[in-house]
Formats: C-alpha cells, sequence, structure tokens
C-alpha cells in the first residue's frame, strides 16, 4: 500500500542551505515527491499544525521559530514511507540523532530556548493526511 507523508524543512534547514539534501536524501531512497511549495508559515497554520502541544511550555518558542523564516513543505509518496523517513530524519534531539541521518548529520544544538533539528515527518498515516491538509489546503 502506497503511503503519503509530510515532510517539513524548517527554517534552520532552508535558512543553511540544506532543502536540496533533505529532498535529495528522499528522493535517493526511492520515495517519490508528489508536491512541493515554499512558504511562510501563518500562526494559523502553525496552530494548526502543532494543536496537541498547545498549552505546552514549548509551544510558543516553536511556533515563534517556524515564523521565523521560510518553510518548505513536500509531500512523498512511496511503501512504507513514513517510517521510513522517520528512520532516516533521526531521533529530534539532534546530539541524540545517529550519525548517517539527517539530524545526526546535519542538525546540531544550538543552546537556543528551542530545538532546531532541520526536519519535521508525519508520525503516521492519520497525521500525514490531517497535516496534508493542513500544508496543502
Amino acid at each position: 500500500m502506497t503511503e503519503r507523508t509530510l515532510i517539513l524543512v524548517k527554517p534552520d534547514g532552508v535558512e543553511r542551505g540544506l532543502t536540496g539534501q533533505v529532498l535529495a536524501r528522499v528522493e535517493a531512497r526511492g520515495f517519490r515527491l508528489a508536491e512541493l511549495k515554499k512558504l511562510d508559515a501563518t500562526r494559523e497554520i502553525l496552530e494548526q499544525h502543532y494543536a496537541e502541544h498547545q498549552g505546552k511550555p514549548f509551544f510558543e518558542p516553536l511556533v515563534e521559530f517556524m515564523m521565523s523564516g521560510p518553510v518548505v513543505a513536500a509531500v512523498f509518496e512511496g511503501e512504507s514511507v513514513i517510517e521510513s523517513f522517520r528512520a532516516m530524519a533521526g531521533v529530534s534531539d539532534p546530539v541524540k540523532a545517529a550519525a548517517g541521518t539527517i539530524r545526526g548529520d546535519l542538525a546540531r544544538d544550538w543552546g537556543e530556548k528551542v530545538q532546531k533539528n532541520i526536519v519535521h515527518g508525519s508520525d503516521s498515516s492519520e497525521s500525514a493526511e490531517r497535516e496534508i491538509g493542513i500544508w496543502f489546503a
């Protein structure tokens, strides 16, 4: 069964010129790029996207970070693309992310109040469809 997932290259990745590397890694694994756009994320989009985190201490710094620069949103398709991309991305803490993963190779702790870890990937097919609907309305 072919899945779809949302992949975001966050403002830190876009600012550092890593968008091409991130997308190339996903394509090199054999996944198909279905949709792509670069945009400045609005508070409305981010509040919908991170709805489950509203009220948590990191919510506002996360939203501010995600509004700090352009984001590249992509939809990729393929067999087990959700699980595969999450493995490719590595754990969310770049200090703990394994070498060979996107975060392990390209991200680091910048000593700031929010974790800048280059990418986001949907964690389930339900999340993917919800997130794709938000970013590609």
